[in-house]
């Protein structure tokens, strides 16, 4: 990936977020695709333009959110024996737009999904729920309702209210079926469990 050295066009500017939308505004910059999934010190690199950035509260980012990503990475290296996907994504608000700065859109849930459609035979009774598909969904909000994502009264203060809920794809799918108001097939129909 090569640094882009020219002043940034103001036709992009106006169209999508640039790093200054982000300066002060109290979110950090949450990966879709995390850099921690990748192998090599280019492809990380290459996560972090902000085509693969939503606003992410810092709670969720380095909290349960950053433990989920680590889950996965862990589950999939370990157990899947050929190609996996991970699809993640954000939820807007159902309660109308939230903003930074009125120019980039802030999320009120995160989502993932994966799924590995070949996986080592036996595998332990505890991670067998979580193949050949799994799907989370994490809240960016603190103050959000429990009805999609109860919150955890116990949690430490720092990552309160960030709770990250694992579920069947889907119960993901459903969710976001409703949420959207259209119907949703992750992986296509493809990878079922």
């Amino acid at each position: 990936m090569k640094p882009f050295d020219t002043p940034v066009d103001q036709n992009v500017i106006e169209s999508q977020a640039v790093l200054e939308d982000y300066r002060n505004s109290n979110f950090t910059k949450g990966h879709l695709n995390p850099s921690v999934h990748q192998k090599t010190k280019e492809d990380r690199k290459a996560t972090f333009t902000l085509t693969n950035i939503v606003p992410q509260r810092g709670g969720s980012n380095s909290g349960p959110w950053s433990q989920l990503e680590e889950d996965v990475l862990k589950r999939l290296k370990t157990y899947c024996t050929g190609k996996m996907y991970v699809i993640t994504g954000a939820m807007p608000y159902e309660s109308g737009a939230h903003w930074i700065n009125g120019r980039v859109s802030v999320p009120e849930y995160m989502w993932s999904a994966y799924c590995c459609p070949s996986f080592k035979p036996k595998l332990p009774e505890s991670v067998q729920m979580f193949f050949p598909t799994y799907a989370a969904v994490g809240r960016n909000d603190p103050t959000s309702g429990g009805e999609i994502v109860p919150g955890d009264v116990i949690a430490r203060e720092e990552v309160w209210g960030y709770d990250v809920r694992p579920m069947p794809l889907q119960t993901l799918e459903d969710i976001l079926a409703q949420r959207l108001g259209m119907s949703i097939s992750l992986f296509d129909g493809h990878c079922q469990k």
